[in-house]
């Protein structure tokens, strides 16, 4: 089967928490209307349906000889650098001729940025307000790497406007949520506000809100990124770039 444009697989972390999964869902259902006429697919690395083997072998039994595989990740830690290519070159190992390229993550760019931002604002957060801290949530790595970015967010954010930002993280890495809270809290802040740099809601994003009421009860929570156009906009240009790489390559 020849095809001008091969499919585009969506590929996330996959949660226990079954909003992960819808949000994804609904994300690829956005992603298509950006782009009509693209096949958009969804897997998960784990947790979820369908996995990345299932979701790959279903489209090479439909007759694809190339996939292009876009992580819905926001930076190179584990599961970019080491977890999705083991299982593409599992699945790529026992089907013949088929070719998977694998897209850059997603993050960082400036417009999840701009997204992370709004979703703060509708929250109600005043960014102009010197005396507001933004806590910069993320999920956190053991790959310094991956934290440095949302630490380099955080700082090109931080007086910007008015409030003053801090990155923080779910697990693995440090400072936690009220560590970041603390520090701003020390630097002036009276008012605080959670900015995510998640996805999807999730039992991750939960953990960051319990720990921000505990430690600023009217600190104001941000939605995650979830199903904004632009990061649909954001998924198709991985795509264009990894097809264009992969002509360049050929």
């Amino acid at each position: 089967m020849t095809v001008a444009h091969p499919p585009l697989l969506i590929v996330a972390h996959g949660s226990r928490d079954s909003r992960s999964a819808a949000t994804v869902r609904a994300l690829a259902e956005v992603v298509r209307a950006h782009s009509p006429g693209a096949d958009v697919r969804v897997a998960f690395l784990d947790l979820s349906a369908p996995s990345v083997g299932t979701a790959l072998s279903g489209l090479y039994a439909e007759g694809h000889r190339h996939v292009v595989a876009v992580p819905l990740l926001l930076g190179h830690a584990y599961h970019a650098r080491v977890d999705l290519p083991a299982l593409v070159d599992e699945v790529t190992g026992s089907l013949p001729r088929l070719s998977v390229t694998v897209a850059d993550v997603l993050g960082p760019d400036p417009l999840l940025e701009d997204v992370a931002l709004d979703r703060l604002a509708a929250a109600g957060a005043d960014l102009d307000d010197p005396d507001l801290g933004v806590v910069l949530a993320a999920v956190g790595s053991s790959h310094d790497a991956a934290n440095d970015v949302v630490a380099r967010i955080a700082r090109g954010w931080d007086g910007r406007r008015g409030a003053r930002v801090a990155a923080a993280f779910a697990s693995t890495a440090r400072p936690d949520v009220p560590a970041a809270i603390a520090r701003l809290r020390a630097h002036g802040a009276r008012r605080f506000a959670v900015a995510s740099w998640f996805f999807a809601p999730g039992l991750l994003p939960d953990r960051i809100a319990a720990l921000a009421a505990e430690s600023a009860p009217d600190a104001v929570l941000a939605a995650p990124l979830g199903t904004d156009p632009r990061v649909a906009t954001v998924v198709l240009d991985r795509y264009a770039d990894a097809l264009t790489g992969a002509a360049a390559s050929a």
